[in-house]
């Protein structure tokens, strides 16, 4: 009787265990991810391409193709399938042919829910198109996948802000800055924001910050511009009113630079030639951007940008063949006369710099880095009073820029106008107290200028001080305390601190400085004061430079 209830209870046991293993394995099928009905994806087909460039075609057609036969093969892995279709959707939104870049990219999302590059671009891709609703829905997909991506909060903020909705943006743009708090996109994004609000202290506090990150970013003139509207502070509005310009102030987005840079064509090779100039690859960047040229021979721009990679590769007689180049495709090229200023500037040729800066102006009068630098060849060049006009321009279009005013002094200083020149250091010592100029160059007017209404012996040393608490004692620092002890009558200390400049400047490896040296030292021997502030032959490195 054992027996028979033993073998029961070993039968009900194998019963239990099957049925178990039953549910376990039926659990898992219910559990098992379905794979996407290949039937329901959208039929993709190679649009018309006559109007691409050769290369172009080719690309377009060898991926076509490679696409076409991971389709065509059951076998193909839905990972592998989703990257085909989204590779050929990237390829065909940087060619321009959106309908069927929006195919491939549906079905790259489609088959890979969980990868949020693809609802990433299909948000730019409704972004290009206007379809704002779209846009946003597919920038959201992106954010739900990955919360943190600056570029995605960034882009969905500004969709937000174009449906007037600050509300929604500005969270967003608050992340955004969380994680990268110098990322200027996110900045200007809660400005608008703050602006939309009309909280326009906040909105110029942020886009000043911004501005202040990138001071050639036009665009963000208006809005600053609007934000100082609001306060009342209508001059400062105008002024920022005059320099605004286009554009978009875009984040760091890997994702997009690789789409732009996807094409064998002209523009895509600028633009890897641009972030190889930005990853200081000099040489990198100039094999871009000749490829490019290979392409698009008559791009100015192009053999522009190859000149600016060849110059700070070090090669500068190719950079100028390349500038000349881009002048004689387009001769009001303002940016390609700026670089040979610049050029000839920096080789001795002041006439021919004089030349090409002035075109450079003359073509792009807002160009305010180039009436900067004509102003100084100008002033360098001995034509001071020629340069007071550009610096006051160059002033006027940029109060932040402070080396406009301190270059208008230093003009003002070699027309023999100490006063003026006086009253100007001391001005912009008030407004620009981080510039390393203003100081010592007072220091030298106030200690040696030829004019004894402008000498100031006891605010010469009380600058002096604050230098020396705050900079290595190079010649320079200890020729000005030579020169300022001697408008004082000391003339000991004057002799100690001259040939402390001495010794400085030997150390430095400035042999011809001796004898100019040796023969202030004299004076101060002799009981002599200083007066010239600067010497006419001083080396470019020892007179001030705005």
């Amino acid at each position: 009787m054992f027996s028979v209830f033993s073998s029961g209870r070993r039968f009900f046991s194998d019963l239990l265990v099957f049925a178990l293993v039953l549910m376990f394995v039926a659990g898992c099928r219910a559990k098992a991810p379905q794979r996407p009905d290949r039937g329901a994806l959208r039929a993709i087909s190679l649009p018309t391409l006559a109007n691409a460039s050769q290369p172009v075609q080719r690309q377009l057609r060898e991926q076509y193709a490679a696409l076409t036969a991971k389709t065509q093969d059951p076998a193909t892995p839905v990972p592998e399938l989703a990257t085909a279709y989204g590779e050929m959707g990237k390829l065909l939104m940087a060619a321009e042919y959106r309908d069927a870049a929006e195919a491939c990219l549906l079905n790259a999302q489609a088959l890979a829910p969980d990868v949020p590059r693809w609802p990433y671009y299909l948000g730019h891709l409704y972004k290009i198109r206007g379809e704002g609703p779209k846009s946003i829905a597919s920038f959201e997909r992106a954010r739900a996948l990955q919360p943190d991506d600056v570029s995605t909060l960034v882009w969905l903020g500004n969709a937000y802000l174009d449906r007037g909705e600050p509300g929604a943006a500005e969270p967003l743009f608050s992340n955004a800055l969380s994680q990268q708090p110098r990322s200027v996109a996110a900045l200007v994004g809660i400005g608008r924001t703050a602006l939309a609000k009309s909280e326009y202290p906040r909105a110029v506090r942020h886009l000043e910050q911004a501005l202040s990150l990138d001071p050639q970013a036009a665009v963000i003139h208006y809005p600053l511009a609007l934000a100082y509207r609001g306060l009342g502070e209508t001059q400062k509005a105008e002024l920022h009113m005059r320099q605004r310009g286009p554009g978009e102030i875009r984040p760091p987005d890997p994702l997009m630079r690789d789409l732009d840079s996807l094409l064998e064509s002209a523009v895509a090779y600028e633009v890897r030639g641009a972030k190889a100039l930005d990853d200081h690859e000099w040489a990198r960047a100039a094999a871009s951007f000749r490829k490019g040229i290979e392409l698009a021979p008559n791009e100015p721009s192009l053999h522009h940008k190859l000149g600016t990679a060849l110059y700070l590769g070090g090669d500068e007689p190719a950079a100028a063949a390349e500038f000349e180049t881009a002048l004689r495709l387009s001769p009001h090229f303002a940016k390609a006369h700026y670089s040979l200023g610049i050029i000839h500037g920096s080789s001795g040729r002041p006439a021919q710099a004089i030349e090409h800066l002035s075109a450079a102006v003359r073509d792009d009068p807002t160009y305010v880095a180039a009436r900067l630098r004509l102003a100084d060849v100008l002033r360098l060049s001995g034509r001071a009073a020629a340069s007071l006009p550009h610096y006051q321009q160059a002033a006027g279009a940029d109060p932040r820029l402070a080396d406009a005013p301190f270059g208008y002094a230093l003009a003002l200083v070699d027309l023999g106008r100490y006063g003026e020149a006086r009253d100007r250091l001391r001005d912009g010592l008030k407004q620009y107290p981080d510039h390393a100029g203003f100081a010592p160059a007072l220091v030298r007017l106030l200690a040696a200028a030829p004019d004894a209404r402008v000498r100031d012996g006891a605010a010469a040393m009380t600058l002096m001080q604050h230098l020396l608490a705050g900079q290595p004692r190079t010649y320079q620092i200890a020729e000005m305390m030579a020169m300022t002890f001697a408008e004082l009558g000391q003339y000991d200390d004057a002799s100690s601190w001259q040939r402390e400049a001495m010794a400085a400047a030997d150390r430095a490896g400035r042999p011809e400085l001796a004898a100019p040296m040796t023969e202030t030292l004299s004076q101060y021997l002799h009981h002599r004061p200083c007066r010239t502030p600067w010497r006419r032959d001083d080396p470019p490195g020892d007179r001030p430079e705005s």
